[in-house]
C-alpha cells in the first residue's frame, strides 16, 4: 500500500529537515502510519544507521518499509518507546519523530469509525486488539463522566447539554453507530459551527478511547531521557491539548511546564527550542485539509 495513499503526511520535508539525520544514527519513528517520513529519514542514513517505526495499529504494517535491514516495526503504543529501545540494545538515540492525532487512513477508513462523514459502527480504536470502544463510551459512560470527556478533551462549552442528550438518547435505544450519535447532537449545534463542533466531540471520544493524553505524557517523558546530547526530538501536532503539552516539554523539559533553576537562578532544562514553531503553507493546508490545524515543533537535547 503506498504511503500517501495510507496517510498523507504534514510539514514532511520540515519533518524530517529537523531530526538532522545522522547517516550513522539512530532513529525513532513514533507514528509510523504511512510510512512517508520513515522513507524519507532512511533515504539520509547510511549503512550502519537504524530506524526503528512505532504504530499500534497493525494496519500499518502493509505500509510499512519492507526489505530494508535498517528498519525495524514496532507493534506497539509508542509510550513504551524506552523499553522497546531497550529490548533492541539502545539506551540512547540520535533522534525521535512524531506525528500525533488521527491519521488520513484512520479517517477514511469507514468502518474504523473515526469520521462523521461516514455512517459506521462507533469504534476509533487505534488499537483494534483493545477492549474500549466509543460505543462503550457513549452508551455506558455516566452523564457526569461523558460531560468531563466533552470538555476536556474536546473543549466544548456545551459538554454537559451534550452528554445529557446523549443519556436520555440511549435510555431509549443503543447508540450504534457515527450517524446516530451525530443526529442526537446536530439539533444542538447551530449550523455555523456543527461540523466544528461535531469534529471536536469525535475527537474528545477518540482520545479518550485511546488514552492519547497518557500515551504522549509517558512517551514525551521517556524521549527526554532517551535522546542522546544534540539529538533532535521533532513533533507535530494538532489540537491544543497535545500541542501544549509538547511546548512545556521543549521549553522546560516536563509536561507541567515547571521551570527548574539552577544556583545562581537560570532557567534548567535538558531541551533547547530550535527554531521557531512551524506551519503549513496555504497551499499545502489547501491540498491537505488535515495540514490547517497543524504546528511542528523542534527541540534539542542539551548536555545538562
Amino acid at each position: 500500500m503506498p504511503s500517501e495513499t495510507y496517510h498523507t503526511p504534514v510539514l514532511a520535508q520540515e519533518t524530517v529537515e529537523g531530526l538532522a539525520v545522522r547517516p550513522d544514527g539512530v532513529y525513532a519513528d513514533l507514528t509510523l502510519g504511512g510510512g512517508g517520513h520513515s522513507r524519507r529519514i532512511l533515504e539520509r542514513l547510511g549503512k550502519s544507521g537504524r530506524l526503528y517505526g512505532f504504530d499500534q495499529d497493525e494496519d500499518a504494517l502493509q505500509a510499512a518499509p519492507t526489505g530494508d535491514e535498517r528498519f525495524t516495526f514496532i507493534h506497539s503504543n509508542f509510550r513504551f518507546l524506552k523499553n522497546w529501545l531497550r529490548y533492541y540494545g539502545h539506551e540512547q538515540v540520535d533522534g525521535i519523530v512524531a506525528d500525533l492525532g488521527v491519521s488520513s487512513h484512520h479517517l477514511d477508513t469507514a468502518e474504523r469509525g473515526f469520521s462523521f462523514r461516514f455512517d459506521a459502527p462507533l469504534d476509533m480504536r487505534m488499537n483494534q486488539r483493545a477492549t474500549t470502544t466509543a460505543r462503550k463510551v457513549v452508551n455506558e459512560y455516566s452523564e457526569e463522566r461523558l460531560a468531563d470527556v466533552f470538555r476536556l478533551y474536546g473543549e466544548l462549552g456545551a459538554s454537559r447539554r451534550l452528554a445529557a442528550a446523549i443519556v436520555q438518547a440511549r435510555a431509549r435505544q443503543s447508540i450504534e453507530t457515527t450517524g446516530q450519535l451525530a443526529d442526537v447532537l446536530k439539533p444542538l449545534l447551530s449550523k455555523e459551527r456543527e461540523k466544528k463542533d461535531l469534529a471536536r466531540v469525535f475527537q474528545a471520544l477518540r482520545i479518550e478511547v485511546n488514552g492519547e493524553m497518557r500515551s504522549l505524557r509517558d512517551m514525551l517523558g521517556s524521549a527526554v531521557t532517551v535522546l542522546k546530547p544534540g539529538g533532535r526530538l521533532v513533533v507535530l501536532t494538532y489540537h491544543s491539548l497535545e500541542d501544549r503539552m509538547v511546548k512545556n516539554v521543549m521549553k522546560t523539559g516536563n509536561t507541567e511546564g515547571r521551570a527548574e533553576q539552577d544556583a545562581f537562578g537560570w532557567q534548567r532544562s535538558p531541551l533547547r527550542q530550535v527554531g521557531k514553531m512551524i506551519t503549513p503553507s496555504p497551499e499545502e493546508q489547501e491540498r491537505n485539509p488535515r495540514a490547517r490545524s497543524a504546528k511542528l515543533r523542534i527541540a534539542e537535547r542539551t548536555g545538562q
